[in-house]
């Protein structure tokens, strides 16, 4: 095999990072918008929430049902994405509807927003509704990591993916190489997209209120379409 038949086989580093990086920039995008405008409610992930009930509980204050609901809406969304997965064949094809259905619950979201806020109670069932649409959404895009992209890091959550970044960059300060360098720009990429889509969410947000979210259902689309094409990596 010639070396241009390898070149054409090997994707660039760009076509490998897209995916996880685009990923990562909703995920911080759109957790940073619910927390602004829902009054400290995370759609992106549990712990948050559970942190939050924790402290409502022991300060008082509202609120507290929302967030302790969020759990159990958190896992029947699991079980049924989980379970839709399972009885599909095509693993680009699903992966794809999954987008658009994850898709489809953030504008549901955004509408939502655009019609119920302003949001000033945090134990409304308003903010309830609104804050559920964003959550089934990134639940259903964890449901996704953890079956049909195992390969990419988690996109709703840094923790790992920070002690992912400080492990590639110790093994690349020890021994300088260009798999030790790709693994840093793999895993950088992610922590920067997720800080640059938490700022961008938030300025957006600032700016145009729900709309913002707009730009993030359209990313998300794009991406169920590189999976319906077989080019999400």
């Amino acid at each position: 095999m010639t070396a241009a038949g390898n070149a054409e086989q090997t994707p660039g580093l760009w076509a490998q990072c897209r995916a996880p990086v685009l990923l990562t920039i909703v995920g911080g995008a759109i957790d940073t918008i619910g927390f602004i405008a829902l009054l400290g409610f995370f759609t992106a992930h549990v712990t948050g929430n559970l942190v939050l009930a924790g402290a409502a509980f022991v300060r008082g204050g509202a609120g507290l049902w929302i967030k302790l609901g969020a759990i159990p809406l958190f896992i029947a969304t699991v079980m049924v994405t989980k379970t839709w997965v399972d009885h599909c064949r095509q693993s680009h094809v699903t992966l794809g509807w999954l987008f658009v259905a994850e898709a489809l619950f953030l504008t549901g979201f955004m509408l939502a927003g655009l019609w119920l806020e302003p949001f000033r109670d945090p134990g409304a069932g308003t903010l309830a509704l609104t804050g559920g649409l964003g959550l089934v959404a990134l639940a259903i895009r964890n449901t996704a990591s953890k079956t049909l992209i195992k390969h990419i890091s988690p996109s709703t959550m840094m923790t790992g993916n920070t002690t992912q970044f400080g492990i590639d960059l110790s093994n690349y300060v020890r021994q300088p190489g260009s798999a030790n360098r790709q693994a840093v720009f793999k895993s950088g990429s992610i922590i920067v997209g997720f800080v640059a889509g938490a700022f961008l969410g938030a300025v957006l947000y600032m700016h145009i209120g729900f709309w913002s979210v707009l730009p993030f259902v359209l990313a998300v689309l794009y991406l169920a379409g590189l999976s319906f094409r077989r080019q999400f990596i």
